[in-house]
């Protein structure tokens, strides 16, 4: 697992694809917490925000990068399909730890705030929340499950405005509006663990529905 995770990391490096997901969410972060003030917890729910966008689109490039018969033959070295897929979710993720620690600190550079140690644990909370609700987008939208790609990105597009502007929709809806109305990070820990819970839960659901259409298909 460790070689598949270096292989596709090295590929994604190679093909330049997490360029434009990257400059993506530098931008947003950029636009929504420059100049920010007072409590944490508004400046990370737009650094969550932007690491969902990111992570959705990160992880269904990383997945269409290799053609179908390279695919095969990565899948028949490592024993299986359902490596190959975790091996480059996880790296998807991987490529996302970089994005979250930017996520954290970008906002005290940029902004007036005085944090606290419960600020950075909830900030990476709901950062690695949105990454993999992200993921788990990109993951039902890839090339695995969609063979056009404008049904895909119709899909990742619906389901991306949906889970951050459907009120109270979790994980991402319900966990944005507790931190843009709450000040207090402590109080909001645990409701960011739950939602860091479920969103674990969405990416094996996602992946599985994945890998089982994957084994239809073959």
């Amino acid at each position: 697992m460790p070689a598949l995770v270096r292989y596709t990391l090295a590929t994604a490096l190679h093909s330049q694809r997490y360029v434009a997901p990257m400059l993506l969410f530098a931008g947003l972060l950029g636009v929504l917490t420059v100049n920010g003030n007072g409590p944490l917890p508004p400046a990370y729910a737009a650094s969550a925000g932007a690491l969902f966008v990111c992570s959705t689109w990160l992880t269904t490039s990383m997945l269409a990068m290799d053609a179908p018969s390279q695919r095969a033959i990565v899948a028949a070295n490592v024993g299986g399909t359902a490596k190959t897929l975790i091996g480059t979710v996880v790296a998807a993720l991987l490529s996302c730890l970089g994005l979250l620690a930017l996520g954290l600190l970008f906002p005290l550079w940029v902004g007036a705030y005085d944090p606290l140690p419960a600020d950075f644990l909830l900030g990476a909370e709901v950062q690695l929340t949105g990454a993999l609700a992200g993921a788990a987008v990109g993951v039902l939208c890839s090339r695995l499950v969609f063979r056009r790609q404008g049904y895909a990105l119709v899909t990742a597009l619906t389901l991306v405005l949906a889970l951050l502007f459907i009120k109270g929709l979790p994980p991402m809806n319900l966990l944005l509006t507790e931190l843009a109305t709450t000040p207090d990070s402590f109080a909001l820990i645990p409701e960011a663990t739950a939602q860091l819970i479920l969103s674990i839960a969405l990416l094996v659901l996602s992946a599985t529905v994945a890998h089982a259409v994957t084994l239809y298909r073959d």
